[in-house]
């Protein structure tokens, strides 16, 4: 075990502290300084922002659109291959830890880290888009065939290759961690081939990096709850979807989520996450009760097997007749994902103490997965069957016309007590919001603080709020098109950081198990 050990490096060494911020020297200096220049920048010049954004999107996803299929190819090889591997023995902590989370608090935590938002907002628009516009060349005159290609196709953007992107960089932190004694900042996982130069000037860089795709996944998602949540509201209660609604929501959320942040992980984030998942349960299930249960049941079968059958076309990118559909489906989730996964990997490291790492692996990757497969097709899947069985348009027309946010409620419409329903979806999402909010604040903060996990609550604060003010920046600035085209943007360089941290934790694990 000792060479896996860190050479004199203490959390904080570097930090100074101003104003009651524990400033990590240059990483919180630069990473705060572009940020705060750009939320000026784009508030004043929201045209031009627009315009900017707008193109940004399509040439990024089109020119390196093999960049983001090969990585996530790789992502998901790689935690098949530590599952199976003599590596999947190594305790995360040591031999003799113990989780500090009991199952269902553990995987409410990583899950509603990870996805909330997404599957209240795609939950439905997905599966019916896709079935619409199935990929790979099939016909959508061809209902049966396009509605389980389309599901397989649902569930590639939000099964294993999402979650391992996430269980690669949660891995990595959680045994520099908990098992080197290193502090929890994305430079640590780089300490088995760069030793103590991690601590220098590319430390410092790829840090800076991960702020910036944390905090830029983080705004697009937080700007896909905020759009889906007023429309939300004008459909149960007529309130105006305007901008200022919009930014107003931002703001109403980001100050419940600053109370949260200010609690800490386990009074805060923790509870929230468990009371979330709690609700979400209770929706899928009345879902599944209320609405075609044979279908929805028989869909999951079906649905698992059609992905399982459909992954690897899906996943290959060269000679594609569907480019428009990989372009925008396809590396828009894969960069987003990777602009997540510093936020949602550090945090899965935080709470995984204990577990080895074939049951981390496991419980990231798959479980998850299952729960991806379940939902799409409960509610994506109940929308299908309503227009084909009941000739229901409503869900069909909303997603035509474009109009993705609504297309939850328009699902739950023909259902008993929709009413109730969508307003149990509206306190789902804006709950989601907040836990994205907060847990994304204690990750940044962590980063910025050098590692530490008990910074100053000033600090909690300041990046609490420059997230809730990147979304309103970002959606005054192009809308949904700059949300997602900043969250490419950040996301591309991360993928080849991420690339070169499966190396690091092989090397990681391959010195732990001969110590």
């Amino acid at each position: 075990m000792s060479e896996a050990k860190p050479v004199d490096y203490e959390i904080g060494q570097d930090n100074i502290e101003i104003f009651g911020l524990d400033i990590h020297n240059p990483v919180f200096l630069i990473s705060s300084v572009i940020i705060v220049g750009f939320v000026i920048f784009v508030l004043m010049f929201q045209a031009g922002a627009a315009e900017l954004f707008g193109a940004l999107r399509p040439w990024l996803t089109s020119t390196f659109d093999w960049v983001f299929m090969s990585a996530g190819n790789i992502f998901v090889l790689f935690c098949l291959a530590l599952i199976v591997s003599p590596f999947g023995k190594v305790r995360i902590g040591g031999v003799e830890a113990r989780p500090d989370y009991s199952y269902p608090g553990w995987l409410a935590m990583l899950f509603a880290a990870g996805m909330g938002i997404g599957l209240m907002f795609f939950g439905v628009l997905e599966p019916v888009f896709h079935f619409q516009n199935p990929p790979l060349g099939v016909s959508s005159d061809d209902q049966e065939a396009a509605r389980w290609l389309g599901m397989a196709a649902t569930i590639f953007h939000w099964g294993l290759h999402p979650w391992a992107i996430y269980a690669v960089v949660a891995l990595s932190l959680a045994l520099a961690c908990h098992n080197r004694g290193l502090p929890l900042t994305i430079r640590a996982a780089f300490h088995p081939i760069l030793g103590n130069a991690v601590w220098g000037w590319f430390g410092h860089i790829i840090d800076t990096l991960a702020v910036f795709a944390t905090l830029f996944g983080l705004a697009t998602s937080l700007g896909l709850g905020a759009e889906q949540a007023s429309a939300g509201l004008n459909y149960l209660f007529g309130l105006p979807v305007t901008d200022v609604t919009k930014v107003l929501l931002i703001l109403a959320i980001t100050s419940v989520a600053l109370i949260s942040v200010m609690a800490g992980l386990d009074r805060g984030v923790k509870r929230l996450s468990e009371i979330n998942m709690i609700l979400a349960f209770l929706l899928l299930i009345f879902v599944i009760v209320v609405g075609p249960t044979l279908d929805i049941v028989k869909g999951f079968f079906q649905g698992t097997v059609a992905y399982a059958a459909n992954i690897l076309p899906l996943s290959n990118w060269i000679g594609r007749e569907d480019a428009e559909f990989m372009h925008g489906w396809t590396t828009f989730y894969w960069a987003w994902w990777i602009s997540w996964s510093p936020f949602v990997g550090m945090f899965i490291a935080r709470v995984s103490r204990g577990r080895t790492v074939r049951e981390f692996v496991i419980c990231v990757l798959i479980s998850p997965t299952i729960v991806s497969i379940l939902w799409m097709n409960a509610f994506g899947g109940t929308a299908i069957v309503q227009f084909i069985a009941d000739g229901y348009t409503g869900v069909i027309e909303t997603v035509t016309n474009w109009a993705p946010e609504l297309s939850l409620f328009k699902m739950l419409e023909p259902l008993p007590m929709a009413g109730i329903l969508s307003f149990i979806g509206i306190t789902l999402v804006i709950v989601f919001f907040v836990t994205s909010s907060d847990s994304g604040s204690l990750v940044i903060d962590t980063i910025t603080a050098g590692g530490k996990v008990d910074s100053p609550v000033a600090q909690r604060i300041f990046w609490c709020t420059f997230e809730g003010l990147v979304a309103i920046a970002l959606l005054l600035g192009g809308g949904l098109t700059s949300l997602q085209a900043a969250a490419i943007a950040t996301g591309f360089p991360f993928a080849l950081v991420l690339v070169l941290m499966c190396f690091s934790t092989f090397k990681g694990l391959r010195a732990e198990t001969a110590g």
